[in-house]
């Protein structure tokens, strides 16, 4: 029976010693997962918010539907503007280079040829999957927040804005609920927001509120 007694022992100190591990491990393997799967998102919002800079060089505005922003990646173009030939040193000194630039373009000395590079090869590179660029990371298919529009400054300016975003309920759904309302108010006490995003819909700001 003491035998007995004194197996049961050792079985319960093993099992108190696991909890108490499991226990100082769990936020640890938490935070780990947070970080792996938010770096995943900001770089998939780095990528997103490059598209819409592009979008905005060609069209002036940006866009809130991911179609019109893949569509845009996937057919879109840059113009490009290169200079053929060279200005003559002697007229550089005598004019300044403006009036240089715009007696050799008159004369015949220098041309200009505008070709076209493809946004996708510009931005990605070729294979670059951008179908997925509106699902965030480590979901089932959570699509990113996004709203664009236009503000009016104090100034009188119309500004042209753009928000990007996914709440944490979504990015780290299927870990330990508690962790996840911790973590929330303590981002929510940072930066004000639940989330990882990037852009305001209230300022003509891009900056993420991960930078």
């Amino acid at each position: 029976m003491r035998r007995v007694i004194q197996i049961l022992f050792v079985l319960v100190i093993i099992v108190l010693g696991y909890l108490i591990v499991d226990s100082i491990m769990e936020p640890i393997r938490f935070n780990q997962e947070v970080e792996v799967r938010e770096r995943s998102t900001i770089d998939r919002l780095i990528d997103i918010r490059d598209a819409q800079k592009a979008y905005k060089d060609i069209y002036k505005r940006y866009t809130g539907s991911f179609d019109t922003l893949i569509a845009f990646l996937d057919t879109g173009s840059f113009a490009v503007v290169r200079a053929i030939g060279e200005i003559p040193e002697e007229w550089l000194d005598e004019m300044g280079f403006e009036k240089a630039r715009e007696k050799a373009l008159s004369d015949g000395v220098i041309s200009r040829e505008t070709t076209k590079i493809p946004v996708m090869d510009s931005l990605f590179g070729v294979g670059y999957p951008i179908d997925s660029l509106r699902v965030v990371p480590y979901t089932e298919h959570v699509i990113f927040s996004m709203e664009s529009g236009e503000i009016l400054t104090s100034s009188n300016l119309v500004v042209q804005v753009v928000e990007v975003s996914v709440l944490y309920d979504d990015l780290l759904n299927g870990m330990d609920g508690q962790l996840i309302v911790n973590y929330k108010d303590e981002r929510m006490k940072i930066v004000g927001f639940e989330g990882v995003k990037f852009g305001s819909l209230e300022e003509g700001t891009l900056t993420g509120n991960w930078e």
